[in-house]
């Protein structure tokens, strides 16, 4: 219930603030087209991190090298830790934009420490950069991206990073990416700027903007010991007293995982990442010279994961506690549970619709895939649960990125089969069995609750199973 009254709160806090936060965009750009000159703009390093993305390296090395800046101080640098044909690739590409006249280095490591934090990390070391924009390999920025981001820390010194908003590429392939881009559009339309304009917590979202390197050194630079560098970063920056800014009206595109087995795979490294950094970070974060209510977002914020594992405590215990209890229907204490359940489900549809109109996507006429989003949500709670539950209790894993298919698929990278998908298939087979014990017993209050566990485990499992096999056909008749 928490979590979803901070929600709702998000939206006000959004809300209010989305006329200064606009004044405050366009009085920064005008003082930087009367004081500053554009080929004054100071030297920056555009950073790819890339690990086997053969499918989609080269449109964002294109795109990162294609970017309007004062000519001999842009440098794209791709951190290559790659061991298959992307090297080749790689290679080659550098070569033909060298040609070209870009600035394009690729850098590689012996060894692969640290995941993507310890390459960025490396790469920082090979230059005297004041400036590092970071872009996964599926990431495609536009042309003004340097130049929209770049002013902002030019005109503001006091701002340590600078975040522009995530596009989809391909979010009209299925139902699968078209719900996830409806759930990122959320995070990205009204989480973020309610923190950014309103002195909270904000975080880098691993790609798409500029770091200052000052910020990034003040914190003690990029670190590896979880799996959400960049949340990480991002707290740390803050506590040292550098800024951050929510560019919203900035569009950087991106891929969605087309698979589900890819997308649980994301959700399991956010999720574990999240409650990582929170153990790390929240006892410095409360004795931090900040606001109450800043605290008390950097916690709903990391925390947030902590969710799944009570939504599928709620969803196996919901039949043992009242056969054990015996409430009756009428009873206060049942309609209040039940009003918990219906009021806590309810915030993020509210939300998911309001992003959708704030971001001018026609929110209405997309509500008929609101079920498929909260299946989506309910069905990943099992791994996500894992995933929290590695966290707290110190388990390491391996960072593991998510495969992409660019817009030509030049090679097949295959996602590891989860065995979380029999229990996904039990846990909606037992839902539906709880669920028909209430109809049964004419108990509905629980019943809508009931019925969509079991649609979300049912539906998720089903398609990690059949995505699965999916692809091994496909990657047989590529063979």
């Amino acid at each position: 219930m928490l979590f979803g009254l901070n929600l709702y709160f998000s939206l006000f806090l959004c809300t209010i603030r989305l006329k200064r936060a606009r004044h405050d965009l366009t009085r920064i750009t005008s003082h930087f087209q009367t004081k500053c000159r554009l080929e004054d703009l100071p030297h920056v390093v555009t950073q790819i991190p890339v690990y086997n993305e053969l499918n989609v390296v080269e449109r964002s090395m294109r795109a990162a090298a294609e970017m309007i800046y004062p000519k001999g101080r842009h440098t794209v640098q791709v951190l290559d830790d790659s061991t298959d044909e992307t090297k080749a690739l790689i290679d080659r590409v550098a070569l033909e934009l060298q040609e070209k006249g870009h600035d394009v280095q690729v850098v590689r490591r012996i060894r692969r420490e640290g995941f993507k934090a310890g390459a960025l990390s490396y790469g920082m070391k090979t230059t005297t950069a004041k400036f590092f924009a970071i872009f996964d390999a599926d990431f495609v920025p536009p042309r003004d991206f340097l130049v929209r981001t770049m002013q902002i820390l030019v005109v503001k010194p006091e701002i340590g990073m600078v975040q522009a908003r995530w596009g989809h590429l391909n979010e009209q392939t299925s139902i699968l990416t078209l719900a996830q881009g409806m759930g990122i559009d959320t995070h990205f339309a009204v989480e973020q700027p309610a923190r950014a304009w309103n002195n909270l917590f904000m975080t880098f979202n691993g790609t798409a903007g500029v770091w200052r390197r000052a910020a990034i050194e003040d914190a003690g630079n990029w670190q590896s010991d979880t799996l959400t560098e960049d949340m990480d970063l991002s707290y740390r920056s803050q506590l040292a007293g550098w800024k951050p800014y929510f560019l919203s009206d900035l569009v950087v595109e991106g891929e969605i995982p087309e698979n589900i087995n890819a997308f649980k795979a994301q959700q399991f490294r956010w999720a574990k990442g999240s409650i990582q950094t929170a153990i790390k970070l929240l006892p410095r974060i409360y004795r931090a010279p900040c606001s109450l209510i800043a605290k008390i977002e950097a916690t709903f914020h990391m925390m947030y994961y902590g969710i799944y594992p009570l939504m599928v405590c709620i969803a196996l215990l919901t039949l043992p506690v009242y056969t054990v209890v015996k409430l009756p229907v009428a009873s206060l204490a049942f309609t209040i549970f039940s009003v918990i359940l219906v009021g806590t489900a309810f915030a993020p549809t509210v939300l998911f619709v309001a992003s959708q109109i704030m971001l001018k996507k026609q929110g209405w006429k997309k509500l008929y895939f609101l079920p498929v989003l909260l299946a989506l949500g309910i069905g990943v709670a099992i791994s996500n649960s894992r995933a929290v539950m590695e966290a707290i209790f110190g388990i390491k894993s391996e960072f593991i990125r998510t495969p992409k298919k660019g817009a030509k698929s030049k090679r097949f990278y295959a996602t590891n089969f989860s065995y979380g998908a029999i229990v996904e298939l039990l846990a909606g087979a037992y839902c539906f069995m709880t669920f028909q014990f209430f109809l049964d017993s004419h108990h509905y209050m629980a019943i809508p609750y009931l019925l969509i566990n079991g649609m979300g485990f049912t539906v998720v499992g089903l398609l990690s199973v059949w995505h699965f096999f999916n692809e091994l056909r496909w990657a047989r008749s590529v063979e």
